[in-house]
């Protein structure tokens, strides 16, 4: 086995790492972290680290945890080095919100890449004549794409409400001997009765419980009154 190739590559430590290994000419990346802005060009180090004479490329995706447009750029760039190098290379292993954009933006979600390993020959460009539905069509890809940016922005936003969210599940369970998942159904009734953003709710109730924090707003308590009437608390 050759040494790690790239030993550990980092832009923003907190934003992207990818580690990695050679071994009898197959590399084996682990990228870690967020697919976002300057992922390309963390991406672009590591594989100029590798051996010339790499044959194959093999990238783990399980411990990317969100992902934006610009992870769009990053399997660009993989497949562009395929290409360039004529050497297969795979990202497999997707879950959560990464798994979601590739959806949205119709690819495989098993592996996006799987294409680069059996290139098709290319085709003659299409008559526009013969096809004069082909303008229509090419309105669906940035009509996709506009989708994903909107759900790309709320995982955005999911993911930076979730510890006052989890802090106020905690708060609940603390004050009135529920389950987490009773403290989730409570600030979740609690939102959709007071016609109030969930992590409004959340950030009143934790903000409630310090020993001089404000009582949430009147609707907000009705309605966490109700909510926790209902499971009988």
């Amino acid at each position: 086995m050759s040494p790690a190739a790239p030993p550990r590559l980092a832009g923003t430590p907190a934003t992207l790492v990818i580690d990695g290994r050679v071994d009898a000419g197959r590399a084996v990346l682990v990228p870690r972290g967020q697919l976002v802005h300057g992922c390309a060009d963390i991406l672009a180090e590591a594989l100029a680290a590798l051996p010339a004479d790499v044959e194959r490329v093999d990238l783990d995706m399980g411990d990317v945890l969100f992902m934006d447009t610009a992870g769009l750029r990053f399997l660009d760039l993989l497949g562009g080095f395929s290409h360039r190098q004529a050497v297969p290379v795979t990202a497999t292993n997707w879950h959560g919100g990464p798994l979601r954009v590739l959806e949205l933006a119709g690819l495989d979600t098993t592996d996006p890449l799987r294409a680069t390993a059996h290139r098709p020959k290319p085709q003659p460009a299409p008559d526009p004549a013969a096809n004069p539905p082909a303008a229509a069509a090419s309105a669906a890809p940035a009509e996709r794409l506009h989708v994903l940016e909107e759900e790309v922005e709320q995982l955005r936003r999911a993911i930076a409400s979730r510890p006052v969210i989890d802090q106020a599940r905690g708060v609940l369970m603390a004050l009135h001997a529920c389950t987490s998942d009773e403290a989730w159904h409570i600030l979740r009734e609690a939102s959709q009765l007071s016609n109030t953003k969930l992590r409004t709710v959340a950030a009143a109730v934790t903000a409630s419980a310090g020993s001089d924090g404000p009582p949430p707003p009147a609707e907000v308590r009705t309605a966490l009154r109700t909510a926790l009437g209902r499971l009988g608390r």
